[in-house]
């Protein structure tokens, strides 16, 4: 249940913000953020190993990001499916993947942010929809913005999981001074109010509502959140800061990501 927070302010100093929470199997390796594609050595983000994709990508040069959401409905077929992790290098680096043919893709969400905006694009069921997001705090979920993608779960369960973290977690975010990261200081200088929030606000990892979770499906098999970004996004600042999760007790967790 990954999911992922936008927050767009035009007046303010960084008018985009970002939070991506990734929840997958805790068994699938990855390494954090960094310069992994030599055939694109600008963009950065963390590395899945088993596919060699990213779940977000980064292009300091344009300044955009995108993160990608695992969606429901029926998948491509096996003979020609393709990894989701390529298409947020693609996403960065071209503005979008409208102009691709996306029918080897499973259904998905993605996420690209901006120094003055955002948009989600959203395939499933052999059509690509696009919205761009409103001033405000939007959420993304794997059923899609606000949780009304065409192409939805059947679990009654899964929808109440999410709907209790959009729930929540909007009202937090909702009532925090909103942040405004810049400059080289600590991560949590420039999160500010949004930082304990963001880091799993108390809530055991079985809750129901909790951001930061971990769920035992049996036979060694565990899912829950992997990892935590935040991007920072103006017209003249990039920021990105990338922790662990859960996040640890005691001690930095929390890391600048750079971005040069």
């Amino acid at each position: 249940m990954c999911t992922a927070f936008v927050s767009i302010k035009p007046e303010a100093t960084v008018p985009v913000l970002l939070l991506s929470v990734r929840d997958e199997y805790l068994g699938r390796r990855w390494l954090p953020p960094d310069h992994h594609w030599p055939d694109r050595p600008s963009l950065i983000g963390g590395l899945d190993l088993a596919a060699g994709g990213t779940w977000l990508a980064v292009d300091p040069e344009r300044r955009v990001a995108a993160c990608l959401l695992n969606g429901f409905g029926p998948p491509a077929p096996a003979e020609t499916r393709l990894s989701r992790g390529e298409l947020p290098l693609v996403a960065v680096r071209e503005g979008g993947i409208g102009h691709l043919d996306l029918t080897p893709y499973d259904p998905f969400h993605l996420v690209l942010v901006g120094p003055h905006g955002a948009r989600v694009a959203s395939w499933g069921h052999g059509r690509l929809t696009e919205s761009d997001l409103p001033t405000g705090l939007s959420v993304v979920l794997n059923d899609g913005l606000e949780g009304l993608a065409g192409s939805r779960t059947t679990s009654e369960r899964i929808h109440a999981l999410m709907a209790a973290r959009a729930d929540r977690f909007r009202a937090r975010f909702a009532a925090a001074p909103r942040p405004e990261p810049a400059g080289d200081g600590p991560t949590e200088a420039a999160w500010g109010a949004w930082l304990p929030i963001v880091s799993g606000d108390g809530l055991a990892l079985d809750d129901d509502a909790a951001l930061i979770q971990r769920r035992d499906f049996g036979d060694g098999r565990f899912w829950g959140s992997s990892s935590i970004s935040l991007l920072a996004v103006g017209p003249d600042r990039l920021r990105y800061d990338f922790g662990p999760a859960p996040v640890p007790a005691g001690g930095d967790a929390w890391r600048r990501v750079p971005l040069g």
